[in-house]
């Protein structure tokens, strides 16, 4: 997703924190007893990894959770389970062998919310009093040329919420680099970084200012 946020013209608008919350679900009339062997995406099964091994099941994994269920209903396959959401087992048919099988209870996943950068977004009924702003950079690979960029960003009091790289699509051995600031495009302070930035990078974009319930 990230590539593809840089390689096509789309802008984020929004982002959406949505509760992860996982049950391990089979065909109707099925116990635990019967489960061989459970399905899921890999990143589910690790997700659920202490519940998961308290059982000889054997562990195989799928394209998307939502996927293994909807598999498990249309083969009519016994013995096999899923880890799903609850909403997505009963979309299927599915009844829940166990609830809450996440390891970690607060665990959520980030939605970005996308649009043509010049689409009108609808007003939010409610909108978040604080706002965040996603760019990418590329930088010279050279020594120091990151740290560049962040003393940039600490120069300006911003709080950076993230940062993570990814290979350069068009140079071998290269990264790009994903940063999350706390603050809108518009702010003085984040207008006069990135204008900064952009003299110590081979490349910026930013991806969009945006409301952030999490900001």
């Amino acid at each position: 997703n990230y590539d593809l946020l840089v390689e096509f013209d789309l802008a984020i608008r929004g982002e959406v924190m949505v509760p992860v919350r996982l049950c391990l679900a089979a065909l109707p009339g099925q116990r635990l007893d019967d489960i061989e062997r459970v399905y899921s995406h890999i990143q589910a099964l690790g997700q659920a990894e202490i519940f998961l091994r308290s059982r000889p099941w054997q562990l195989l994994s799928t394209y998307n959770t939502a996927g293994s269920g909807k598999a498990i209903a249309e083969s009519g396959e016994r013995g096999a389970a899923a880890v799903l959401s609850p909403r997505a087992a009963g979309l299927f048919g599915l009844e829940p062998l166990a609830d809450d099988i996440g390891d970690l209870p607060g665990n959520r996943t980030r939605f970005l919310v996308l649009a043509r950068p010049d689409g009108a977004m609808p007003a939010l009924v409610d909108p978040p009093a604080h706002r965040r702003t996603t760019l990418v950079v590329a930088v010279r690979n050279e020594p120091g040329t990151l740290l560049a960029v962040l003393q940039v960003i600490a120069g300006h009091g911003l709080n950076m919420r993230k940062l993570e790289s990814r290979p350069s699509r068009e140079r071998a051995w290269e990264y790009v680099f994903w940063i999350d600031l706390d603050g809108d495009v518009d702010d003085p302070a984040m207008s006069a970084a990135l204008d900064e930035v952009r003299g110590v990078t081979t490349m910026t974009r930013v991806l969009g200012s945006y409301p952030s319930p999490d900001a």
